[in-house]
């Protein structure tokens, strides 16, 4: 969409304000009953005078989905036992929830089905307004709020792959988003970052991201910050890229939000997005900026919104003085209480993580007399599409946006065009997502530590279009659910596949370099130093099938790796690999999302059914007690 201005892309849906109205909460259910859920159950009485609004990796979902909640998700080290790292009957106990609830099923996997029958599917723009309508009503008034967004917002559908983020940035500003950071945003191109985030009517915050010193005076980036208003260079001098924080008056108090982009952004996308830009941790920087808010803006309270994941911001919270609250993301975790973390001065830090796909608001409510914070609640709301009615003006964007037609006027780049080949130009883009590709044979998903259904089916793919001998698929946390005997669509491919670079390759290996990617991949996830962690999950392997003890050390963990015919891998054998989504250089195969539909096509059987005969799950070792595992299909040994 480089030649179409973000703001004549808004003019083409040719949307129009629909007058607003007072919010309605209870909808029907799918059959036309009265909804699962009590009439009490988003009633939240303002308890103080400041409400922070908290939702984040949304990943492009403007619809409701089904997402099956982990039930692996190892906690090592300090975090051991420790939320997010408990699943199941034991996060419910840890959490004072009761099974067959509606939390249950909105927190755990357990009876999965049963409750996506029940409590049907979570989130949705048009029901997460609503929602938020009603909680700003609560508090007084929207002055008495401040709604934040932790990243991963542009990114994760079909419709924000094909309009470069702009579905999002629009819905976010009918949902009133205030304040938000980035991960999945820098992947589109800086000048699509920064038209979005002009066109973003609040906020967008980064107190690390910054101009590498070699662009602030390059003509080329100079040029582009002028074109979009200054954005992308906030301060010459310290080389920010974006507003640090931002002060704002909340219920007559002033709150400093402090913002955090995903540290290990340039290392886990290729940089060739982002030239100009650097990412990191930057701790002592924290630290510093909190100790000038407080000493230069007097505020009444301090929260990060941040992109790290939850055990960074654990970390943070214990190491950086002065912050009130963390409002995280990234890791996905839905953690209904806070964790009450006591920082290096001995002063307590709330850290909380709304979950994801829009599954859960986070509400904090803050009691402020006279410039200190004297008390703190904290509550999280599952969304429940069924108990919810839509919203009028987000339910009429999200229509007009999805019947827009797919053509060049609406899309340009390198891998839109590519998927020109594989479709009818004309088509709107509801049309190409409500595709009917296969049918599920078993629940598909994709969260968790290890292999999971929905990576099976890609990995599957891969193999079947290159007739490679191994596949490997990123173990990303983003994608949603698809239940047993419902349809495979290209709309639930593309929450699987929608990135900007997600061509495919094919390539020789050797057995000692297929060992060393397992190991360096399992470090990242379990390395008792959450700083040292990327916040994803274990690589996914189809054809492949290994034995890890995660409590071990570096090159010491994963052992026994054998091919699906129990062939020992070889170190000196060479053996052909594919796979997707390449950080260090761009491969020239067929877009990953046109290889997973001719596949399922292809593959059906004559009832459509797609059926998965073998999921490779690895074997773990030293992980039976774990609180962080329950229910894993494949093999424990003590």
């Amino acid at each position: 969409m480089s030649k179409l201005n973000r703001r004549d892309f808004l003019k083409l849906l040719g949307i129009t304000s629909v007058a607003g109205s007072m919010p309605m909460l209870y909808g029907c259910s799918r059959e036309g009953s009265m909804p699962a859920i009590s009439e009490d159950f988003y009633k939240v009485p303002m308890r103080g005078n400041v409400r922070l609004l908290h939702i984040t990796d949304v990943h492009g979902q403007l619809n409701p989905v089904y997402f099956r909640e982990p039930n692996v998700n190892l906690g090592v080290g300090d975090a051991y036992g420790r939320p997010p790292h408990i699943v199941g009957k034991k996060f419910l106990q840890e959490m004072k929830f009761k099974p067959g609830t509606p939390e249950s099923y909105a927190y755990t996997y357990l009876d999965f089905e049963k409750g996506a029958e029940k409590y049907g599917r979570m989130g949705g723009f048009a029901h997460i307004k609503t929602l938020l309508n009603s909680l700003r009503e609560e508090a007084g008034d929207r002055s008495n709020t401040l709604t934040l967004d932790g990243g991963d917002l542009w990114q994760g559908s079909g419709t924000s792959l094909w309009t470069r983020g702009v579905d999002m940035v629009e819905a976010s500003n009918i949902l009133g988003v205030d304040v938000m950071v980035g991960h999945w945003e820098f992947t589109y191109k800086e000048n699509e970052v920064l038209s979005n985030v002009a066109l973003f009517k609040g906020d967008f915050i980064g107190q690390n991201v910054r101009v590498k010193e070699a662009s602030l005076f390059m003509g080329d980036y100079a040029d582009m910050v002028e074109r979009y208003d200054g954005t992308g260079l906030y301060d010459e001098n310290s080389g920010h890229a974006f507003r640090p924080y931002v002060i704002k008056n909340v219920g007559g108090a002033r709150i400093a939000v402090i913002g955090q982009a995903f540290p290990r952004t340039t290392n886990a996308h290729p940089s060739e997005f982002f030239p100009d830009w650097s990412f990191g941790l930057r701790e002592d920087d924290m630290i510093k900026l909190v100790k000038e808010i407080r000493e230069d803006e007097k505020p009444d309270a301090i929260v990060l919104l941040s992109h790290n994941g939850m055990d960074v911001d654990i970390k943070m919270a214990e190491r950086v003085p002065g912050l009130n609250a963390v409002f995280g993301g990234h890791t996905h975790d839905g953690i209904p209480q806070p964790l009450k973390v006591k920082n290096v001065n001995g002063n307590t830090c709330w850290v909380t993580n709304a979950g994801s796909n829009g599954k859960f608001i986070g509400v904090m409510d803050f009691d402020i007399q006279d410039g200190e914070v004297k008390d703190m609640h904290y509550q999280m709301l599952p969304v429940f599409e069924d108990a919810l009615a839509a919203d009028k003006e987000m339910q009429a964007y999200i229509d007009q946006m999805r019947n827009q037609k797919y053509d060049e006027n609406i899309v340009e780049s390198r891998v839109n065009a590519l998927f020109y080949n594989e479709i009818r130009l004309g088509q709107t883009f509801k049309e190409i997502l409500d595709e009917k590709l296969a049918i599920a044979d078993r629940t598909l998903y994709r969260r968790g530590n290890f292999m999971g259904t929905w990576d099976q089916v890609l990995c599957n793919a891969l193999r079947w279009e290159y007739k490679a001998d191994i596949a490997m698929s990123a173990g990303v946390r983003w994608g949603t659910t698809t239940l047993e005997g419902d349809w495979i669509t290209m709309e639930d491919v593309m929450t699987q596949c929608a990135i900007t670079y997600g061509e495919t390759y094919v390539s020789e290996m050797k057995g000692s370099e297929i060992h060393s990617v397992l190991e360096m991949v399992a470090d990242n996830l379990f390395d008792p130093d959450p700083y040292l962690q990327s916040g994803g999950d274990m690589v996914r392997v189809g054809g492949l099938d290994y034995t890890i003890d995660p409590t071990k050390k570096l090159n010491e963990r994963v052992t026994n790796i054998r091919l699906d015919n129990g062939e020992a891998l070889e170190d000196d054998k060479t053996y052909s690999v594919t796979g997707w989504a390449v950080v260090n250089r761009t491969p020239d195969g067929r877009l990953m999302w046109d290889i997973v539909h001719d596949y399922l096509l292809a593959n059906k059987g004559k009832d459509h059914v797609l059926r998965l005969d073998k999921i490779n799950y690895p074997t773990l070792v030293g992980v039976a007690d774990n609180p962080g595992i329950a229910d894993y299909r494949g093999k424990i040994i003590s």
